[in-house]
């Protein structure tokens, strides 16, 4: 009994958090409010805001709503419908539609683009709805937050605004739970495109790979479909470029590879 209980207040807990989460949500202009005003029919409704963040409501008239919180609207309206006109007011205030904030999600994921922001997203909930990442992804993501209050009409990549904010996550922290990056209004997700390693000679599916973070010679060989009945473990080599030369070192298993590199295995002796 006593664990049900706690299962039970755990789950309160969540709901409440995330409650309060969401009545911090900033509105602005296009959003679409849900109004309930409770005992009220005629004033419960569904209002948007217009350009200059303000909406029309029975009773009060105009009302300034963006930049304000739900919760903040909620006392605001609470104020307006004492004065005169009910007793103790009861009013819940929600985001029906969320329009006026975005995020741009560009790179190597399925469906790249722009998408509403809506409440406290979470980095892997946008990725989410972009699809999720392609097969050529790299290993990191990165979020570039446009600096103070600059205007944004697209997509932000880090060379083109140097005075830009640059998070940088790894993919695997992030699939893992390990960490959680929430949101803001005009981020740009960044997936690049991994880099490429190259095996070849006697394995089973030589080929282009694309090179994760840490990757080891093994690892490029279980990539490439493993050794044919004729490769060598122990003649394998790295062919790579080094201050404009072309050089070929002996490698061992556990050798981490680099982008361009070229794993070459080569046929036992005997």
């Amino acid at each position: 009994m006593a664990k049900h209980a706690s299962v039970l207040a755990v789950v309160l807990l969540c709901g409440v958090t995330a409650l309060a989460q969401v009545t911090h949500y900033v509105v602005g202009p296009q959003d679409v409010l849900a109004i309930s005003v409770y005992d009220q029919p005629e004033l419960t409704g569904k209002y948007a805001l217009e350009a200059d963040g303000t909406f029309t409501f029975p009773l009060v008239g105009r009302v300034t709503a963006g930049g304000l919180t739900l919760q903040a609207i909620e006392e605001l309206l609470k104020k307006e419908l004492s004065n005169g006109f009910l007793r103790n007011p009861q009013v819940s205030v929600m985001v029906d539609q969320y329009r006026s904030q975005r995020v741009f999600i560009v790179g190597e994921v399925r469906s790249p683009g722009t998408y509403p922001l809506t409440g406290d997203m979470s980095l892997i909930e946008a990725l989410a709805r972009a699809g999720s990442t392609t097969e050529h992804a790299s290993g990191e993501v990165l979020i570039v937050r446009p600096a103070g209050m600059q205007h944004v009409e697209g997509p932000t990549l880090p060379e083109e605004q140097p005075s830009a904010q640059v998070i940088r996550i790894e993919l695997k922290d992030l699939n893992s739970g390990r960490i959680s990056q929430n949101l803001q209004h005009n981020d740009t997700i960044f997936v690049p495109r991994a880099e490429l390693i190259y095996v070849i000679g006697q394995v089973r599916s030589p080929g282009a790979f694309p090179l994760q973070k840490g990757t080891t010679v093994l690892q490029a060989l279980s990539l490439a479909g493993g050794l044919t009945d004729r490769g060598s473990t122990s003649r394998i080599r790295i062919a790579r470029l080094e201050g404009g030369k072309r050089i070929e070192v002996r490698a061992r298993l556990d050798d981490a590879v680099r982008a361009g590199d070229s794993v070459i295995v080569l046929e036992r002796l005997f």
